[in-house]
């Protein structure tokens, strides 16, 4: 992902409800792409990397 840089899940549909997310260097921000101007959710890097993995089904990094 390049840092800085707002982008859509790949997976995000065309009915336009989509979340945007960007990397920074500590944390990665969530914004909702209909109302960017409206605020985002940051999280710590460790906070994101849990949750993704909770998601996969992989709660268990090595």
């Amino acid at each position: 992902m390049e840092h800085d840089a707002w982008r859509k899940s790949s997976r995000s549909g065309s009915n336009g409800h989509c979340v945007e997310v960007r990397e920074r260097a500590a944390a990665i921000d969530v914004r909702d792409s209909n109302s960017p101007d409206t605020g985002m959710l940051s999280f710590e890097l460790a906070a994101w990397d849990a949750f993704v993995d909770s998601l996969k089904g992989d709660t268990c990094r090595p």
